[in-house]
C-alpha cells in the first residue's frame, strides 16, 4: 500500500512539474507588437523654468493618433503612428536590448539620436514602462515618462 501511495505521489509530482510553464525572459516577452494605451510625461523644470508641465494622453475616444511598435528577435525595432483613418506615418527604426528589468532603445527621431532606457513591468496584456529623459530638450534628464501598452496583432 505504501509503495502504491509513493508511486501515485511520484506520478503526480512528475505531472505537476511537466505542466509548470517557464516564465518568459524579458527579451522573449518584448519580442512582439505593441500599442501605447497611456502616456504621461512630467517635466518639472520645463525648458529650464520654474514651471512644471505635464503631458498626458489616454488614447481614448477616437484619438488623432495611435502609436504602435514592433520589437524583433534580432534586436531591431520600429515604431510609427496611425491617424484616425488608419494611415501609417512617422516611422522610426532602431535597435533594442534588455538587461535585468530594463529596456534600452537607440533610434533617430525628431532630428536627433535618441538613447532611452525604460524600467519595464509586465502587465496582464502588455507592459508599463518608466523612463527619465530630457523630453523638454532643456539639457536636464529630469523628465519622467510613464507609458502603458497592450499586445497587438499586426496585419502582415
Amino acid at each position: 500500500m505504501k509503495r502504491l501511495f509513493l508511486l501515485y505521489l511520484g506520478l503526480f509530482g512528475m505531472l505537476f512539474v511537466s505542466c509548470k510553464q517557464e516564465e518568459k525572459t524579458l527579451k522573449e516577452y518584448m519580442t512582439d507588437s505593441w500599442q501605447t494605451t497611456y502616456i504621461k510625461i512630467e517635466m518639472p523644470t520645463f525648458q529650464k523654468s520654474d514651471t512644471t508641465n505635464v503631458f498626458e494622453d489616454k488614447f481614448e475616444n477616437n484619438p488623432a493618433r495611435i502609436v504602435q511598435s514592433k520589437y524583433n528577435s534580432d534586436g531591431s525595432f520600429s515604431t510609427w503612428s496611425l491617424n484616425r483613418e488608419g494611415e501609417k506615418y512617422g516611422n522610426s527604426e532602431g535597435v533594442w536590448g534588455v538587461k535585468g528589468d530594463s529596456l534600452f532603445l537607440e533610434f533617430y527621431y525628431d532630428g536627433r539620436n535618441v538613447k532611452e532606457a525604460y524600467q519595464i513591468e509586465k502587465t496582464e496584456n502588455g507592459f508599463q514602462g518608466k523612463s527619465k529623459y530630457d523630453w523638454d530638450k532643456d539639457g536636464e534628464f529630469d523628465d519622467l515618462l510613464i507609458m502603458k501598452t497592450k499586445r497587438i496583432k499586426l496585419e502582415e
